[in-house]
């Protein structure tokens, strides 16, 4: 069985930091692209940032220069160091990984870590 398993959420003030993690686990193969997103109430999820197998980012506007994706393929964990948050960061965020697995290539998510940023 194979996860994703997000931590490091929690409550900040707005300035404030906090860093993401998010371990898979299980019967994989290979681990290409994964990412972040996240969605606040009554919002769509949105992409946050992605980084790929070889260590390209890409990042939502509203995150650049603030947040910062990074992975240890030794640790199969990838991470979100968020600084400078904003009340505005408050959502759920979520892990996703393009896994290689025994039938091909599926792309997993992580149940959630809840981000609350207090202005």
């Amino acid at each position: 069985q194979v996860q994703l398993v997000e931590s490091g959420g929690g409550l900040v003030q707005a300035g404030g930091s906090l860093r993401l993690s998010c371990a898979a686990s299980g019967s994989i193969f290979s681990i290409n692209a994964m990412g972040w997103y996240r969605q606040a109430p009554g919002k769509q999820r949105e992409l946050v940032a992605t980084i790929t197998s070889g260590g390209s980012t890409n990042y939502a506007d509203s995150v650049k220069g603030r947040f910062t994706i990074s992975r240890d393929n030794a640790k199969n964990t990838v991470y979100l160091q968020m600084n400078s948050l904003k009340p505005e960061d408050t959502a759920g965020y979520y892990c996703n990984g393009r896994l290689g697995v025994v039938a091909g290539t599926i792309s997993s998510w992580g149940q959630g870590t809840q981000v609350t940023v207090s202005s």
